[in-house]
């Protein structure tokens, strides 16, 4: 019986072996960075491989030891030259013919972010509209679609769930942040009567064009 505290033996399982006996896969991080651009499209981050120089997401192997969150943040900073954002874990892909380097599971996270919160290394990392980010190496692909399906879900759920606006915004700034995330017109007074409800009229306003000054709002809290 194993005690404790006390030194013991390589673990072995029921049938003997040992936890490197086990074929495994290696572990990657890779991390969708979307955001709006002021008057643009849905778009998302990429970096050039400095070996193959071609674009993909922003992503890195796990190090021995080193926590899921830290290596995504590390793989941020290192190939996009980017800091200070929080990605959260996405899903894991593990179809072990995703990636043609080999088996590799992919810890995917998102991150959803003002586009004036990123300063990108110019010569290494670029913003593109995500209709553009295709064919990418190592199933990054997949990763983001998986990651647009997500945003625009909670988007239809919300105003402005991931504060890609800052407050307080007009109705007309808050429709163009939905319709660049689901990546279709949207019918103004639809849209209004769905967004009233949860929302705060301030005592703000903003000149849009002819007529009367627009209502600024903020998000209702619960």
């Amino acid at each position: 019986m194993r005690k404790l505290g006390a030194v013991t033996d390589e673990y072995r399982d029921a049938s003997g072996k040992r936890l490197a006996d086990y074929p495994r896969p290696s572990v990657a991080v890779d991390a969708a960075v979307l955001t709006v651009p002021a008057g643009g499209p849905l778009s998302v981050v990429q970096v050039r491989d400095p070996a193959e120089g071609d674009w993909r997401l922003p992503g890195t192997f796990v190090h021995e030891g080193e926590r899921l969150a830290d290596a995504v943040l590390r793989g941020l900073r290192d190939k996009a030259g980017v800091s200070g954002l929080a990605p959260q874990q996405l899903h894991v892909f593990d179809d072990p013919s995703r990636d043609d380097r080999g088996w590799v599971l992919s810890v995917a996270h998102l991150d959803v972010v003002p586009a004036a919160a990123l300063v990108l290394d110019d010569e290494r990392a670029r913003l593109v509209p995500i209709h553009q980010a295709r064919a990418m190496a190592h199933g990054h692909d997949e990763i983001l679609d998986f990651a647009v399906e997500r945003l625009r879900a909670a988007y239809t759920e919300a105003p402005d769930p991931h504060g890609l606006l800052a407050e307080p915004f007009t109705m007309s700034e808050l429709r163009r942040v939905h319709e660049a995330v689901r990546g279709t017109g949207l019918l103004p007074d639809t849209f209004r009567r769905a967004m009233l409800p949860q929302l705060v009229a301030t005592e703000a306003k903003r000149v849009e064009g002819p007529g009367k000054p627009a209502t600024r709002f903020r998000r209702r809290t619960a």
